[in-house]
């Protein structure tokens, strides 16, 4: 019973916490689509904390559905699509699946050069949260990946928990790149 007020607080605290996730606020689907290169990705997830020191970086490809939806193919070694609904709020975009619900939110663009992504899963088992900076060119310059490590400890994430993923290449026989 005493740990009841304590459990409620830490969960108004995370809910506060997802609620203060800032949205480009000139968001242009039309300028954001095209090719990115996932540059830097945090995030508290076990799957990848285990994974992060083996991973590469991959090539993010967004497009828009005409509905406006947000489909997220990424290529490298492993393959996979997401498809996220749009929210009603432009940069932000919901995924769901039986297992769970993901929040997808464009932090922070310029639409030429970079962008950081925010994706709070919201999973019966793990919830996690993921920050990822995508650039347009495999070089990033040390100044945009300062500003995008500045932000991890905002989100709620350390930098232990943080993978500069070396620039695309070929794979490992036997392993996958993310």
């Amino acid at each position: 019973r005493a740990a009841l007020p304590g459990l409620a607080l830490a969960l108004l605290c995370l809910l506060r916490a997802g609620a203060e996730v800032p949205v480009q606020p000139d968001f242009s689907a039309e300028k954001f689509a095209e090719i990115w290169y996932v540059t830097a990705t945090a995030s508290n997830c076990s799957i990848f904390l285990k994974m992060k020191d083996g991973m590469k970086s991959s090539m993010a490809i967004i497009s828009f559905t005409s509905e406006g939806d947000l489909a997220l193919k990424l290529d490298k070694c492993q393959k996979f699509e997401l498809l996220f609904q749009q929210s009603g709020q432009a940069g932000h975009y919901i995924g769901t699946s039986a297992q769970e619900k993901r929040d997808l939110l464009v932090m922070e663009t310029n639409h030429s050069h970079y962008a950081v992504l925010h994706e709070a899963q919201h999973s019966k088992t793990e919830p996690s949260t993921v920050l990822q900076f995508l650039t347009r060119e495999q070089d990033v310059s040390p100044q945009l990946l300062q500003k995008f490590m500045e932000l991890i400890p905002t989100m709620g994430l350390t930098e232990d928990m943080l993978a500069v993923l070396p620039k695309l290449g070929e794979c490992p026989k036997g392993t996958g790149c993310l």
